[in-house]
């Protein structure tokens, strides 16, 4: 059984608790603190476990050329990629407002922490976990000064291989234990060629002790709901309010009514999984009664008679006699009372099969 651990108060993943699902609001917002807001909101009445944004401190993500080039793309938000950054960024300030709505709202609030410093502000905010983005998850400094805080951490996958993700978990392990590790492609849309979500299932033997989740760039929520069939613990997913919008992201975003459908999607797979445990159901019994055969008699067979394979066939018959898979079970064995041709072969009127099935069983 996978790891289970409390990812956030109260909110336990892995093993057989519901998947966590996590509203990625990330800059969607527009910089605008009300659109954060009601996205938040729409978050937690779609059904989503967590609106998560991502805090960076801007010096400290970026140097100084970076802020400084030039961006006339048509989703920025100023001159230079700076300009365009600091629009998007909520302050301190807006943070503790925005964790205040959500706790207000009823819905868990994080946030990626894309550099030392966001995480160190995040930290003091007291956030239930830490999300580290895949542009994070080969900076080795940056996992062990997150690892070492103590709280709990989602990391995600885009853009690295096996080997790296191998040092990735033996890096947070030694610092903390509760950890899950997402599966994802770093581009936006996502084609489903690129999803690869087999990784899912290699994960879980390459680290059997931690859950392991998905988190998708993809257009539509089938994917998504395929890899919580294929067991992912966690499911990440930007959300908009408008995929017209301005901004690289919300092409791969749901809309309210596609996390809707997703969150539904996902609980209703959850239930149609099941224990893993194959046996007939109570609500198989009506079906069983009907249309379920026994072992009936091909002719006549008088009381005494050793039962061979060619006085016996397989019916839908009343009343229900031995089983079908039985039937081979029945040979050799001596009838206690007549049979009349076409008549159930009850368990009763066969000597010694009842005792026989009971040891097999035992």
């Amino acid at each position: 059984m996978p790891l289970k651990f409390e990812l956030c108060p109260g909110r336990m993943i892995g093993g057989s608790n519901p998947c966590f699902i996590i509203a990625e609001i990330g800059q969607n917002h527009q910089g605008d603190i009300e659109i954060a807001k009601k996205m938040i909101k729409m978050a937690k009445d779609c059904g989503a476990d967590c609106a998560k944004f991502q805090k960076s401190e801007l010096e400290y993500k970026f140097n100084k050329r970076a802020l400084e080039r030039p961006y006339n793309s048509k989703q920025s938000w100023g001159k230079t990629y700076g300009e365009h950054k600091r629009h998007l960024e909520f302050s301190h300030e807006q943070y503790r407002e925005l964790q205040k709505y959500a706790k207000e709202v009823g819905i868990f609030f994080t946030a990626s922490g894309m550099d030392e410093m966001a995480v160190e502000f995040l930290h003091e905010l007291d956030v239930p976990f830490f999300k580290v983005g895949s542009g994070d998850t080969n900076n080795f400094p940056y996992l062990e000064t997150t690892a070492k805080k103590g709280r709990p951490m989602v990391v995600s996958s885009g853009m690295q291989s096996m080997e790296t993700m191998r040092r990735v978990y033996q890096t947070v392990k030694k610092h903390n234990q509760n950890f899950c590790i997402l599966q994802c492609t770093s581009a936006y849309p996502l084609e489903a060629e690129d999803v690869n979500l087999r990784v899912i299932a290699e994960y879980q033997k390459e680290f059997p002790d931690i859950p392991i989740g998905y988190s998708g760039h993809e257009s539509g929520v089938h994917i998504s709901v395929a890899a919580v069939a294929l067991g992912a613990k966690v499911i990440e997913r930007h959300v908009t309010l408008d995929k017209s919008w301005k901004g690289s992201d919300h092409e791969a975003s749901l809309e309210p009514s596609e996390l809707t459908e997703l969150v539904n999607a996902i609980r209703l797979v959850e239930r149609s999984l099941g224990t893993g445990i194959k046996q007939m159901l109570p609500c198989e019994k009506p079906c069983h009664d009907k249309l379920g055969k026994s072992v009936v008699a091909k002719v006549a067979i008088p009381k005494g008679t050793v039962l061979g394979m060619d006085m016996l066939g397989v019916k839908v018959g009343e009343p229900k006699g031995v089983p079908p898979e039985d039937i081979f079970q029945l040979v050799g064995k001596s009838v206690t009372e007549d049979v009349e041709e076409d008549e159930s072969i009850t368990p009763d009127v066969v000597d010694s099969y009842g005792k026989k099935i009971k040891c097999r069983v035992e």
